[in-house]
């Protein structure tokens, strides 16, 4: 069963658009945060940092290939990923849950944009 599903989200990445890829970052981002949020409220340390540490990847990863040359709001996206990527370390260094609610709250508003964009620019192609 694992390998079936391991093959189709390789195969979803596989042949999804750039834009869907984007949504689907930004979605495990939205995970990672939340199960990052529920295990420090349960006092599982150990999650939480984890969880909280895949999240940071993501945001690098989001801020690595940001293109701020190429569009006016490029450069405010990268102080965005910045600011997050700060206060995602602070929440777990601190273990310190309402900075995680506030990098949540963040980063579900980022992922309902994104997916609108997304789905705005599929309807016009």
């Amino acid at each position: 069963m694992i390998n079936a599903r391991s093959t189709y989200m390789d195969a979803s990445i596989a042949t999804a658009s750039p834009a869907r890829l984007l949504v689907m970052l930004y979605e495990r981002l939205v995970l990672d945060v939340t199960r990052g949020l529920d295990a420090q409220r349960a006092g599982d340390v150990q999650a939480a940092h984890q969880q909280l540490l895949h999240a940071q990847d993501i945001v690098l990863e989001l801020r690595s290939s940001l293109r701020t040359e190429e569009w006016d709001g490029g450069p405010g996206l990268a102080s965005i990923y910045d600011f997050l990527h700060t206060q995602l370390v602070r929440a777990n260094v601190g273990k310190d849950s309402t900075v995680t609610e506030s990098c949540l709250a963040l980063v579900t508003d980022l992922c309902q944009t994104w997916r609108a964009a997304a789905l705005q620019a599929a309807s016009v192609a």
